[in-house]
C-alpha cells in the first residue's frame, strides 16, 4: 500500500498507479498509515480536503469516516464527529462512531427473518436481536481500497468488501462498496452499494455521531436545533424493536417538523417511548418516502458556533439516536469522556425489522440486481 502521497488531479487504482489525470483542481485526496490490526494488517486512511477548509478523513477499518473537520462561522476548524484516534481504540473498545454499517443497519427481531419460506438466523449482539449486522458487521471489517479520485472540484475514495455466504448468518455473497466523495462547497456524498449471488436482505448506512459545536464540547448536543420532514414515526416496544405502527408526530416530544431543541423532550420520562429509547433512539418516517433522488432529511444547527448540518438521502426513514448508552466508559479523541447527549447519529435507512414487517416495504436484494443508497452530510454555517 503506498504511504502519505497526494493526489492533486488525477485517478488512482488500488495498484498505485494513476491511470487518468484531470486539470488542476482544489479538492485533494491524501492516504496515510493509520496503524495495524492485531494480526498485522494495515489499516490505511484517506484524507479528503475541499477549498473551503472542510475534510473528512476515512479509515478502511469499517470504511469508516473517522474525522470531520468544519469551520464554523469565524472560520476555527473543529472535528464534529464523536469517535478514537487509534485504530486500537476501534479494537479494544468498540463503538459505532462513523462506520459503514450492514449487512442489515438497526435491529432485527429475535436475530430471524425469511425469504422464499426458508427462516434464517442471524448472530445475536443486542440481547435478542441482532443490531448494525450482527458481532462482526461491517464496521468490524478491514475494507480494500479500489480507487481515490481527485478532480475538479471533488475527491473521493471507493472501498470493497467481500460478505460470504453465511456470514453472521445471512444468505448470499454479497459484494459491497463504499464511496465518499467530498467537494468544494462542504458536501460529503456516500454511496453504498452492493450485489448478491443469492437473495438476501441489504440496509446500509453510515453511523456517524455529531456534536457540531466539535467532538467533546461540553453541553453536548442539548441546544441543537433539529428539523425532521416527517410527520410520523415508528414506536419501538421495550426491546427497542418497532411495534408496527406508524404513529404522527403531531402532539408529541417526536415533533420535530417545525424545528426544535434536541433538549425539549430527550429527558422526558413522561413520554413511554423516552423511557423505552433512554432519549431519542427511534425511526421516522420521512414524508417524501423513498425516492429517486436524496432530498432533505433533517437539518442540525448549533447557534453558538453557526455550524449547520443537513443529511439528504434516498432512504424512506431516518434513525435519531442520541447517544443514549455513551455512560462516561469510552474515552474517545484528545482523552475526551463521551456520555449520553454528547453526539447524535442521524442514519437514513429501510426502517428497522422491515424483514419481519411487510407493511414497511422490503429490504430484499435478488441476484441480477444492485442496491444502491446515497447519502449526503452537506455542511455550512450561519451568522
Amino acid at each position: 500500500m503506498m504511504r502519505g502521497f497526494v493526489v492533486m488531479a488525477g485517478v488512482v487504482s488500488a495498484a498505485g498507479a494513476v491511470v487518468s489525470a484531470g486539470p488542476a483542481c482544489a479538492a485533494t485526496a491524501q492516504q496515510a498509515a493509520f496503524g495495524k490490526l492485531p494480526d498485522g494488517t494495515a489499516v490505511e486512511a484517506v484524507i479528503l480536503t475541499g477549498a473551503n477548509g472542510v475534510s473528512a478523513r476515512i479509515i478502511t477499518y469499517g470504511a469508516t469516516l473517522q474525522a470531520f473537520d468544519v469551520p464554523d462561522r469565524n472560520g476555527k476548524v473543529a472535528d464534529i464527529e464523536l469517535g478514537y484516534d487509534r485504530i486500537d481504540d476501534f479494537i479494544a473498545h468498540p463503538n459505532f462512531w462513523g462506520q459503514t454499517i450492514g449487512r442489515y443497519a438497526n435491529r432485527i427481531a429475535d436475530g430471524r427473518f425469511a425469504i422464499d419460506g426458508k427462516t434464517y438466523q442471524l448472530a445475536l449482539n443486542d440481547k435478542t436481536n441482532s443490531l448494525h449486522g450482527g458481532t462482526q458487521g461491517f464496521d468490524k471489517r478491514n475494507w480494500k481500497i479500489d480507487q481515490i479520485v481527485a478532480r475538479g472540484a471533488t475527491a473521493s475514495v471507493t472501498m470493497s468488501l467481500i460478505s460470504p455466504a453465511g456470514d453472521q448468518g445471512y444468505p448470499g455473497t454479497l459484494t459491497a462498496t463504499a464511496t465518499y466523495t467530498l467537494d468544494d462547497h462542504g458536501s460529503l456524498t456516500i454511496d453504498y452499494g452492493a450485489k448478491t449471488d443469492a437473495p438476501t436482505i441489504v440496509n446500509m448506512t453510515n453511523h456517524a455521531i455529531f456534536n457540531l459545536a466539535g467532538e467533546g464540547a461540553p453541553g453536548g448536543i442539548l441546544q441543537h436545533r433539529m428539523t425532521i420532514p416527517a410527520s410520523r414515526y415508528t414506536p419501538v416496544n421495550a426491546a427497542l424493536i418497532p411495534t408496527g405502527e406508524i404513529k404522527p408526530v403531531v402532539g408529541t416530544l417526536f415533533d420535530f417538523t417545525r424545528g426544535r431543541t434536541i433538549e425539549d423532550g430527550i429527558r422526558d420520562g413522561r413520554d413511554p417511548q423516552i423511557v423505552a429509547g433512554r432519549g431519542y433512539d427511534h425511526n421516522f418516517a420521512i414524508d417524501a418516502g423513498r425516492t429517486a433522488q436524496p432530498k432533505l432529511m433533517v437539518t442540525l444547527a448549533d447557534a453558538a458556533s453557526g455550524r449547520v448540518l443537513e443529511v439528504l438521502s434516498d432512504q424512506p426513514g431516518l434513525q435519531v439516536y442520541t447517544g443514549n448508552f455513551l455512560d462516561g466508559t469510552l474515552i474517545g479523541k484528545a482523552g475526551h469522556v463521551y456520555r449520553m447527549g454528547d453526539g447524535i447519529a442521524l442514519e437514513p435507512q429501510t426502517f428497522p425489522d422491515t424483514p419481519n414487517q411487510p407493511a414497511f416495504g422490503s429490504a430484499r436484494l435478488d441476484p441480477g440486481q444492485t442496491y444502491h443508497h446515497r447519502m449526503i452530510f452537506r455542511v455550512t454555517t450561519t451568522r
